[in-house]
């Protein structure tokens, strides 16, 4: 019997949103399975952690800082991936936040922000490897939507908005390549830091009870291990992972 083979093998992947939760879970599993990652986040004390717990392991790591609502942040992130690594196979933009809270709770600056990390960091992963793949003649991009890209909740609007608009990006992309793969990636509920941030009360207790039936975030990175372990003519479009008990 012959070897399945590895297509991850010696591949460099960017991962932002990685200092905790589906992006470090991704990480972990990508380099286990002989890929070079690179963790970016905001938490440098996280992420070296992280990398050394990988290396340790036999794997290949890197982490650097990284804002995802700045372009040259992102920028820097992937010419260090590249320098070191000497190419950059996949991104997986993965950062993103949710406080939810109806919208007549008027949370403007909360909005702004969902906006711009949810919707710009994504933009701006897109932007800084497109060059790349396109002069390598191809590449993978992921982008973390959610459940909330198909179904839309109340106090989840905006949030859901800027899933949608994943969505969206994500599709045109991959209408538009012909040598790039691009993959959408829909968790349902995870147990994650997600929604730390939420300041309406109902809001933090409706989460804390959707998350009685939460998926690991291990779940979500064998779907992108999925993705991404595929020969380059096949292109795994969108995932969508829920609990088995869920009804959204």
């Amino acid at each position: 019997m012959t070897n399945p083979i590895n297509y991850l093998e010696n591949k460099t992947v960017i991962i932002t949103g990685a200092s905790s939760g589906i992006g470090e879970a991704t990480a972990r599993l990508l380099a286990s399975r002989g890929a070079k990652v690179v963790l970016g986040a905001r938490r440098t004390e996280r992420l070296d952690q992280i990398v050394t717990e990988i290396e340790a392991a036999g794997g290949k790591a890197m982490a650097r800082s990284v804002d995802v609502t700045n372009a040259e942040s992102v920028e820097a992130l992937v010419y260090s991936a590249q320098n070191l690594f000497g190419t950059v196979d996949a991104i997986f933009n993965n950062a993103g936040v949710m406080p939810l809270a109806p919208m007549s709770e008027l949370k403007t600056d909360e909005w702004d922000n969902m906006i711009n990390v949810n919707i710009r960091g994504v933009l701006n992963g897109i932007a800084a490897v497109l060059p790349i793949f396109k002069t390598q003649g191809g590449g993978h991009v992921i982008n973390t939507a959610s459940i909330g890209a198909h179904v839309v909740v109340p106090s989840g609007a905006v949030y859901c908005a800027t899933k949608y608009a994943v969505w969206a990006i994500s599709e045109g992309l991959r209408q538009e390549s012909t040598d790039v793969r691009v993959t959408t990636i829909s968790p349902g509920v995870v147990e994650t830091e997600l929604g730390h941030d939420i300041s309406d009360p109902t809001s933090k207790e409706l989460l804390t009870q959707f998350r009685q039936i939460a998926l690991t975030p291990d779940a979500i990175a064998r779907a992108v291990l999925y993705a991404l372990d595929q020969p380059a003519d096949v292109d795994v479009n969108e995932v969508i992972v829920r609990p088995t008990a869920s009804a959204f």
